[in-house]
């Protein structure tokens, strides 16, 4: 009977534990859309109300189109975030394949040497990384910042897929080899459909500090031609005086891909976490 009272109790406790973390979270998120409606004096005056008809206004949403160069900034940001999620998730998930089914010397050394990535940030090396793009002509190129998040994602999604590659039934491989499937076929046929969840967990893991990220571009590709929808927001910001009508609503729309994505993979997303809980 205690345990049955208890129960109840715990699950009430757990679902106000993450309905107030989604609370937190989202905060943010709905001051940042509510007031890219309102006036400058609206914003600092009420921040956490309502637009209402007297404060309501799309000033910075007309800035943003007409100063800033946003449709180019947002291209630029998902071509990049896009081509890196692709190889990420190729190259990840071959890597992942090579050490989850085969035995070689070394392969526990190898897994381990990939893990370091995650450990160590990628902008330790940035000066490495400048003057190897400067010498190999890839800076203000969009190609420069696909390589580098590339690299940057390679570490965790060979450690998340392998250890879900590991599960796949090795009779079901086996039967493909009989059958006369080649490794690629088996790979691509066999495993990975198996393995989407936890391919949709390494993307959405991947594509948010990607899409967010300052640093590289400022740093690999501050040329007007490739900046990305989070550099391209800096212009209306300045040193003395900052447009918080076209920042607000320049963020508002960049928030709009996340939570699209978000959207779509959510399924997915949990299933790959809860899949990688449950043994």
């Amino acid at each position: 009977m205690n345990k049955a009272r208890r129960n109840p109790l715990n699950t009430a406790a757990a679902h106000l534990i993450l309905l107030t973390y989604t609370v937190i979270a989202l905060f943010p998120v709905f001051v940042i859309l509510i007031n890219s409606f309102k006036t400058r004096k609206a914003i600092f005056r009420e921040p956490l109300a309502l637009p209402s008809s007297e404060t309501f206004s799309t000033v910075g949403y007309e800035t943003v189109f007409k100063q800033g160069d946003f449709f180019l900034y947002f291209q630029n940001s998902m071509i990049v975030t896009v081509c890196s999620l692709f190889f990420i998730l190729l190259f990840g998930a071959m890597a992942a394949f090579a050490l989850a089914e085969y035995r070689f010397r070394g392969n526990t050394l190898m897994g381990l040497y990939l893990a370091l990535g995650i450990m160590i940030p990628i902008r330790i090396g940035t000066v490495a990384i400048l003057e190897m793009m400067v010498a190999t002509g890839l800076v203000n190129t969009l190609l420069a910042l696909i390589l580098v998040y590339t690299a940057q994602g390679l570490p965790l999604a060979v450690f998340i897929l392998s250890e879900f590659m590991k599960q796949v039934s090795d009779d079901l491989k086996n039967a493909g080899r009989i059958d006369g499937l080649s490794e690629y076929t088996i790979f691509f046929r066999l495993v990975l459909p198996l393995v989407r969840p936890a391919m949709a967990t390494v993307a959405v893991f991947n594509m948010i500090p990607i899409w967010n990220d300052l640093w590289f571009p400022l740093i690999l590709a501050p040329a007007e031609a490739t900046k990305t929808l989070t550099l391209g927001s800096q212009v209306f910001i300045g040193q003395f005086v900052t447009d918080w009508n076209a920042v607000l609503s320049a963020l508002s729309m960049a928030i709009l891909p996340v939570l699209v994505l978000y959207v779509i993979f959510s399924r997915q997303l949990i299933r790959g976490i809860t899949s990688g809980a449950v043994k």
